[in-house]
């Protein structure tokens, strides 16, 4: 595996090196080991598997609030989609800041996303599936959102929104007096 820090201080893409033959492939998703060379210590305590039928669709921006935040582990095994994330850490150097990039089934791409980030993506391609590890189990009522389009991060979709679901689309824009997470 090969880590990148993105332009948004503690954030990751991470290339995986298929090891391949005649046979197909093999490739290494996690290793204890390597992932502590970026301080990451916590257990992954939930794995989910997300399915995006049409292309253009966005879902997020999500996070939890804290004490209940979490580190996500993204990766996409079919199709290709956006991935977005948007610092919300209180006193961050990038706060409000975002970064995306492509992960797909071909690149075999993966993002480390820090405690405190918001997440989302846009399907590239139809049928686009993402399996997600996560430090922290899901609780209703401790979760969060920001607006897909909201002013004060500025995303650049890559292709016209094209599906969000009722309650993605009913995320609050950020309040001026948002400090952070």
């Amino acid at each position: 595996m090969i880590f990148t820090e993105t332009s948004v201080k503690g954030s990751y893409v991470i290339d995986l090196e298929p090891i391949g033959d005649d046979r197909g492939w093999f490739v290494r998703t996690y290793c204890k080991n390597e992932f502590g060379k970026i301080a990451h210590t916590k257990e992954w305590v939930q794995l989910n598997h997300s399915f995006t039928k049409k292309q253009g669709t966005i879902r997020g921006m999500h996070y939890q609030i804290p004490p209940f935040s979490e580190i996500k582990l993204v990766r996409c095994i079919a199709g290709a989609v956006y991935d977005v994330i948007v610092d919300l850490r209180k006193g961050s150097s990038t706060f409000l800041h975002y970064f995306g990039a492509e992960l797909s089934a071909a690149n075999k791409k993966m993002i480390y996303i820090p405690e405190g980030f918001a997440h989302g993506f846009q399907a590239l391609s139809e049928d686009c599936e993402l399996i997600y590890h996560h430090s922290q189990f899901y609780l209703p009522g401790v979760e969060g959102g920001i607006k897909y389009n909201e002013p004060m991060v500025n995303i650049e979709w890559p292709l016209p929104i094209m599906n969000i679901s009722a309650r993605d689309n009913a995320h609050p824009l950020i309040d001026a007096n948002f400090k952070g997470l």
